[in-house]
């Protein structure tokens, strides 16, 4: 591992189900095994299950989310750790109040795009289907909005491109940016 390697923050936003998490596995394990990197992945639903425990799906629990985890980045950060956080972030406002907690040259936000339909038809937890029948309300993309990005460093569009292909454009972009 790199001692002196600076610390960054990929902040991967996008809609339910449009795969954030697979992205973020793949990154970690490229990042880990070819980069030499230290690697952490802040998962949304697995931190919700700690440090956010107590929060609800409300808009101002899902920016308070936002907060705890972009604090948590920006200490990794601070510390040479690269953290990628998957987070459906579903607000600019909490997007560009942890791009300014992590700071300047510290922060990439990665859209990863797919449509509506297209989420609900992967629908991995089943979430949309028992947000259509009214079970959970809440949900991002049918009760409540998903503000896409306006100022993403990164797109990857996950419905033209598989997983791998997602995360070497990732990868590739990052190199450019001169972050790897």
């Amino acid at each position: 591992m790199t001692d002196d390697a600076e610390g960054l923050t990929i902040w991967m936003t996008g809609l339910p189900g449009s795969g954030k998490s697979t992205l973020a596995g793949i990154l970690q394990t490229k990042l880990r095994s070819e980069y030499h990197r230290r690697v952490e992945l802040l998962d949304g639903d697995e931190i919700r299950k700690g440090l956010s425990r107590d929060l609800g799906l409300s808009k101002e629990h899902r920016e308070e989310h936002a907060r705890r985890v972009s604090f948590v980045a920006k200490l990794l950060s601070r510390n040479g750790v690269m953290s990628i956080v998957a987070l459906i972030s579903p607000y600019r406002a909490s997007r560009a109040e942890a791009r300014e907690t992590i700071g300047p040259g510290r922060f990439v936000e990665v859209y990863v795009k797919a449509s509506l339909e297209e989420c609900e038809r992967r629908d991995p937890k089943g979430l949309y289907a028992k947000a259509r029948r009214g079970e959970i309300g809440n949900m991002t993309g049918i009760q409540d909005p998903y503000e896409e990005p306006t100022e993403a460093e990164i797109v990857v569009d996950t419905e033209k491109g598989s997983p791998s292909e997602c995360a070497e454009k990732i990868l590739g972009s990052l190199r450019k940016m001169g972050k790897l």
